[in-house]
């Protein structure tokens, strides 16, 4: 288990809020349209990652992985970060953050389920409450950005309706019992423009052009060395 301090934003009223959580799931290749998901799964499949079992997937990962940091430290040079949309149960509701799912692409050429335990998960410090966005809840914009070799490039973009719907996320992922009161679950990504690579600094936001908002994030990477 792990606390996690956030302020809850319900339109302009402000709230902090202390979430202990003990289940932290990352559910991939999520997207709607089969087209664009078997684009990333042949993202993937081209630096050696294996297709999944089943689409989507729902992989459990340490909920002590889950921070709000600035900063993490990975081994050796080949992870990357991913933007991707949280969903939290809490006390019969539904909060709805950002998170980067940071990987290990060199573990998760062997094993996607050993990979998801090697680097921490980075959320925003914010929260929304899922009732004031879901009925426009497929106009929602996830982005990234990546600083490689000292540049600041536009790494991931695109709306929610290209992913599940959060009822069938729900429902494929823990039947008609609902997300957990406690569980952390984000929920999948979009192909990286330019393929998958590592960064110096990842950048990202949950944007609402609807309710004018948005929840953003980064984090700076520190590379530990890899000693044979």
């Amino acid at each position: 288990m792990v606390d996690l301090t956030f302020t809850v934003d319900a339109q302009g009223t402000t709230t902090p809020l202390t979430l202990p959580i003990d289940k932290a799931v990352i559910a991939g290749w999520t997207g709607r349209d089969p087209v664009a998901r078997d684009k990333h799964i042949a993202e993937l499949e081209a630096i050696g990652i294996a297709r999944p079992a089943s689409t989507p997937i729902y992989y459990r990962v340490s909920a002590r992985r889950l921070t709000t940091t600035d900063c993490i430290e990975v081994c050796g040079g080949d992870s990357s970060g991913e933007v991707e949309f949280v969903l939290i149960g809490w006390q019969g509701r539904i909060l709805v953050g950002l998170g980067s799912d940071h990987t290990d692409r060199k573990v998760e050429a062997y094993s996607v389920t050993v990979s998801k335990q090697m680097c921490d998960k980075v959320m925003a410090p914010v929260l929304w409450e899922l009732k004031d966005v879901i009925g426009h809840w497929d106009r929602l914009i996830l982005r990234s950005w990546a600083r490689i070799d000292g540049e600041r490039v536009l790494y991931q973009e695109g709306t929610l309706d290209s992913m599940l719907p959060v009822k069938e996320l729900i429902e494929r992922g823990f039947g008609g019992k609902g997300l957990p009161d406690g569980c952390a679950m984000f929920g999948g990504t979009f192909a990286a423009k330019g393929g998958i690579r590592p960064a110096d600094r990842f950048e990202y936001e949950l944007e609402d052009p609807v309710l004018k908002r948005s929840i953003r994030h980064a984090y700076d990477v520190i590379v530990l060395p890899v000693l044979g």
